[in-house]
Protein backbone atom coordinates (compact mmCIF):
# COMPACT_ATOMS: atom_id res chain seq x y z
CA UNK A 1 0.00 0.00 0.00
CA UNK A 2 0.71 3.55 -0.26
CA UNK A 3 1.29 5.93 1.98
CA UNK A 4 -0.69 9.56 1.37
CA UNK A 5 -0.10 12.04 3.89
CA UNK A 6 -3.61 13.83 5.19
CA UNK A 7 -2.72 17.28 3.74
CA UNK A 8 -2.04 15.92 0.38
CA UNK A 9 -4.25 16.69 -2.40
CA UNK A 10 -5.13 14.27 -5.34
CA UNK A 11 -7.91 15.39 -7.69
CA UNK A 12 -9.12 13.73 -10.35
CA UNK A 13 -7.54 10.21 -12.28
CA UNK A 14 -4.19 9.79 -10.29
CA UNK A 15 -3.11 6.47 -9.79
CA UNK A 16 -0.44 5.28 -7.11
CA UNK A 17 1.76 2.28 -7.24
CA UNK A 18 2.93 0.01 -4.01
CA UNK A 19 5.14 1.26 -1.45
CA UNK A 20 5.02 5.09 -3.21
CA UNK A 21 4.34 8.24 -1.14
CA UNK A 22 3.09 10.76 -1.32
CA UNK A 23 3.90 13.92 1.57
CA UNK A 24 2.56 16.26 2.85
CA UNK A 25 1.02 18.96 1.32
CA UNK A 26 1.49 17.84 -2.24
CA UNK A 27 -1.05 18.46 -5.01
CA UNK A 28 -1.52 16.03 -7.81
CA UNK A 29 -4.42 17.36 -10.29
CA UNK A 30 -5.04 14.54 -12.87
CA UNK A 31 -8.33 16.77 -13.44
CA UNK A 32 -7.93 16.56 -16.94
CA UNK A 33 -5.42 13.96 -17.58
CA UNK A 34 -4.07 10.78 -15.77
CA UNK A 35 -1.20 11.04 -13.14
CA UNK A 36 0.48 7.59 -12.94
CA UNK A 37 2.98 7.12 -9.93
CA UNK A 38 4.89 3.67 -9.89
CA UNK A 39 5.77 1.31 -7.08
CA UNK A 40 8.22 2.83 -4.28
CA UNK A 41 8.89 6.75 -5.79
CA UNK A 42 8.11 9.41 -3.19
CA UNK A 43 6.83 12.61 -4.00
CA UNK A 44 7.93 15.46 -1.29
CA UNK A 45 6.40 17.60 0.42
CA UNK A 46 5.10 20.59 -1.64
CA UNK A 47 5.21 19.34 -5.00
CA UNK A 48 2.78 19.76 -7.31
CA UNK A 49 1.97 17.68 -10.21
CA UNK A 50 -0.34 18.44 -13.23
CA UNK A 51 -1.02 17.37 -16.87
CA UNK A 52 -2.08 18.30 -20.42
CA UNK A 53 -5.35 18.52 -21.39
CA UNK A 54 -7.14 19.12 -24.44
CA UNK A 55 -9.82 21.35 -23.85
CA UNK A 56 -7.26 24.60 -23.96
CA UNK A 57 -6.59 23.90 -28.04
CA UNK A 58 -3.51 21.96 -26.61
CA UNK A 59 -2.05 18.36 -27.57
CA UNK A 60 -3.36 16.25 -24.16
CA UNK A 61 -0.50 14.85 -22.12
CA UNK A 62 -0.36 12.69 -18.82
CA UNK A 63 2.43 12.77 -16.43
CA UNK A 64 4.20 9.93 -16.04
CA UNK A 65 5.99 8.64 -13.16
CA UNK A 66 7.96 4.92 -13.13
CA UNK A 67 9.27 3.09 -10.15
CA UNK A 68 11.92 4.22 -7.79
CA UNK A 69 11.62 7.89 -8.63
CA UNK A 70 12.28 10.31 -6.55
CA UNK A 71 10.99 14.21 -6.72
CA UNK A 72 12.42 16.58 -4.21
CA UNK A 73 10.55 18.80 -2.07
CA UNK A 74 8.41 22.12 -3.96
CA UNK A 75 9.08 20.15 -7.32
CA UNK A 76 6.56 21.25 -10.14
CA UNK A 77 5.87 18.21 -12.79
CA UNK A 78 3.53 19.30 -16.05
CA UNK A 79 2.74 16.84 -18.18
CA UNK A 80 5.97 14.64 -18.48
CA UNK A 81 7.73 11.50 -17.85
CA UNK A 82 10.11 10.69 -15.58
CA UNK A 83 11.16 6.79 -16.18
CA UNK A 84 12.43 4.03 -13.85
CA UNK A 85 15.25 5.64 -11.17
CA UNK A 86 15.35 8.90 -12.03
CA UNK A 87 16.20 11.76 -9.75
CA UNK A 88 14.42 15.45 -9.56
CA UNK A 89 15.92 17.93 -6.91
CA UNK A 90 14.12 20.23 -4.57
CA UNK A 91 12.56 23.07 -6.18
CA UNK A 92 13.25 21.57 -9.80
CA UNK A 93 10.41 22.62 -12.64
CA UNK A 94 9.94 20.04 -15.28
CA UNK A 95 8.02 21.22 -18.24
CA UNK A 96 5.31 19.89 -20.59
CA UNK A 97 6.93 16.55 -23.00
CA UNK A 98 9.79 16.59 -20.88
CA UNK A 99 11.47 13.13 -19.82
CA UNK A 100 13.81 12.08 -17.63
CA UNK A 101 15.59 8.62 -18.44
CA UNK A 102 16.42 6.21 -15.98
CA UNK A 103 19.54 6.75 -13.63
CA UNK A 104 19.24 10.37 -14.72
CA UNK A 105 19.28 13.06 -12.39
CA UNK A 106 17.62 16.63 -12.26
CA UNK A 107 19.49 19.30 -9.74
CA UNK A 108 17.78 21.19 -7.08
CA UNK A 109 15.67 24.35 -8.69
CA UNK A 110 16.66 23.33 -12.01
CA UNK A 111 14.21 24.43 -15.16
CA UNK A 112 13.56 21.76 -17.66
CA UNK A 113 11.79 23.03 -20.52
CA UNK A 114 9.32 21.45 -22.71
CA UNK A 115 10.18 18.82 -24.86
CA UNK A 116 13.96 18.34 -23.43
CA UNK A 117 15.10 14.72 -22.81
CA UNK A 118 17.51 14.41 -19.93
CA UNK A 119 19.26 10.96 -21.03
CA UNK A 120 20.24 7.83 -18.67
CA UNK A 121 23.51 8.81 -16.91
CA UNK A 122 23.39 12.41 -16.96
CA UNK A 123 23.51 15.31 -14.66
CA UNK A 124 21.05 18.37 -15.72
CA UNK A 125 21.09 21.90 -13.45
CA UNK A 126 20.52 25.45 -14.57
CA UNK A 127 17.94 27.77 -15.75
CA UNK A 128 17.23 27.06 -18.36
CA UNK A 129 18.86 23.71 -17.57
CA UNK A 130 21.74 21.89 -19.58
CA UNK A 131 23.71 18.92 -19.23
CA UNK A 132 25.93 19.44 -16.56
CA UNK A 133 28.39 16.18 -16.32
CA UNK A 134 27.37 12.40 -16.69
CA UNK A 135 26.94 11.17 -13.02
CA UNK A 136 29.28 9.36 -10.71
CA UNK A 137 28.67 5.91 -9.69
CA UNK A 138 27.85 6.91 -6.05
CA UNK A 139 25.34 9.53 -7.32
CA UNK A 140 23.67 6.68 -9.59
CA UNK A 141 23.62 4.56 -6.17
CA UNK A 142 22.34 7.39 -4.65
CA UNK A 143 19.33 7.69 -6.81
CA UNK A 144 18.48 3.53 -6.27
CA UNK A 145 19.46 4.46 -1.88
CA UNK A 146 16.87 7.81 -2.12
CA UNK A 147 14.03 5.63 -3.21
CA UNK A 148 14.31 2.65 -1.14
CA UNK A 149 14.50 4.65 2.04
CA UNK A 150 11.47 6.65 1.08
CA UNK A 151 9.64 3.67 0.91
CA UNK A 152 10.85 2.43 4.58
CA UNK A 153 9.77 6.24 6.20
CA UNK A 154 6.35 5.50 4.25
CA UNK A 155 5.85 2.01 5.98
CA UNK A 156 6.38 3.30 8.87
CA UNK A 157 4.18 6.34 8.67
CA UNK A 158 1.54 3.91 7.37
CA UNK A 159 2.56 1.88 10.82
CA UNK A 160 3.03 3.81 13.34
CA UNK A 161 1.51 7.27 12.67
CA UNK A 162 -0.70 9.18 14.69
CA UNK A 163 -1.84 13.00 14.72
CA UNK A 164 0.70 15.33 15.84
CA UNK A 165 -0.11 18.30 17.75
CA UNK A 166 2.34 21.53 17.19
CA UNK A 167 4.80 21.81 20.24
CA UNK A 168 5.73 25.26 21.53
CA UNK A 169 8.13 25.70 24.15
CA UNK A 170 7.83 29.04 26.65
CA UNK A 171 11.20 30.25 28.48
CA UNK A 172 9.99 31.30 32.09
CA UNK A 173 10.94 34.42 33.02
Amino acid sequence: SAFIAPSANLIGDVIIGDRSSVWYNCTLRGDVNKIEIGNETNIQDNTVIHVRSSELNEEPSPTKIGDQVTVGHGAILHACELHDSSFVGMGAILLDFSIVESQAMVAAGALITSGTVVKSGELWAGRPARKLRDLTLDERDFIYQSALSYADFAHRHLTYSHPTTPQTHLEEE
